[in-house]
C-alpha cells in the first residue's frame, strides 16, 4: 500500500500557521524553524515560498489585511471624516487581534493588490469632498501612521487583551517618579483606557486635517 502523499504547502498555509503561532511566541520568537514544526515539515520546505523572515512578514501583513476587509462593505454615503474614522478603527481592531500585530504590519510590503480597491475608493471619496489629490493622500497616510504608532505602544503595555506587560505597574511607576509629580501623574493618562485615548487622539488628528486644509 503506497503512503498517502501530502498536498504541497502554499504561501497562505504558511502565513496562516505563522499568524496562529504569533500569539504564542510573539514576533521575536517567530522563526521559520518554529513555523516548520507547526506545519510538521522541514524548514527548507518554507524557503521555496519565502526567502527570509521579512518576506514572510510581508505575506502575514497581507493576510491580516485580507481578513480585515473581508466582507466589509464600503458606504458610498460616508463623509471623508466618517471614512477615515471607520478605516482606522477597523485597522486598530485588526492589529489588536494578534500579539505584536502592529509590529508585523509596520514596514511590511503588501504582496498583492488587495489594498488598492479600498485605497482607490477612499481617495476618490476625499477628492470628491474637495481635497486636492496630494492632501487626500496625506490625510489617509497620516491617520494610518497615527493608528500604527498608537497600537504599537498599546501592545507594548498590553500584548494581548487582559495581559499586562511587566514594568507597567502605575503605583510602582509613581513611587519611582515621586520627585516629578506631573510626570508621575501622567502614567494614568498614558497607560490606561486605551480605547478612549485612541478615539481622542484620532479626533485631534482629524480636526487638524480639517483645520490645515480648510475642510468641513
Amino acid at each position: 500500500m503506497t503512503p498517502e502523499r501530502r498536498a504541497p504547502l502554499d504561501r497562505k498555509q504558511v502565513a496562516d500557521a505563522a499568524l496562529r503561532l504569533l500569539d504564542e511566541v510573539g514576533l521575536n520568537g517567530l522563526t521559520l524553524r518554529a513555523i516548520a514544526r507547526e506545519l510538521d515539515v522541514k524548514a527548507p520546505a518554507l524557503y521555496w515560498h519565502f526567502k527570509d523572515k521579512q518576506a514572510l512578514l510581508d505575506e502575514m501583513a497581507t493576510e491580516m489585511y485580507r481578513r480585515m476587509v473581508a466582507g466589509t462593505p464600503l458606504d458610498p454615503d460616508d463623509t471623508w471624516r466618517e471614512r477615515l474614522l471607520k478605516a482606522n478603527r477597523g485597522l486598530r481592531a485588526a492589529l489588536l487581534g494578534y500579539r505584536d500585530g502592529a509590529k508585523v504590519f509596520s514596514g511590511s510590503r503588501f504582496t498583492g493588490v488587495e489594498h488598492a480597491g479600498q485605497m482607490e475608493d477612499g481617495l476618490r471619496l476625499l477628492t470628491a469632498a474637495g481635497f486636492p489629490f496630494a492632501q487626500a493622500v496625506r490625510a489617509v497616510t497620516t491617520t494610518h501612521l497615527y493608528t500604527l504608532g498608537f497600537v504599537t505602544e498599546e501592545q507594548g503595555v498590553l500584548p494581548l487583551p487582559g495581559e499586562r506587560r511587566e514594568g507597567f505597574d502605575l503605583e510602582e511607576r509613581a513611587r519611582m517618579m515621586a520627585d516629578f509629580p506631573l510626570a508621575a501623574r501622567a502614567g494614568a493618562e498614558i497607560f490606561t483606557d486605551f480605547d478612549r485615548h485612541f478615539e481622542e487622539g484620532l479626533a485631534i488628528v482629524l480636526d487638524g486635517i480639517a483645520a490645515r486644509y480648510g475642510m468641513r
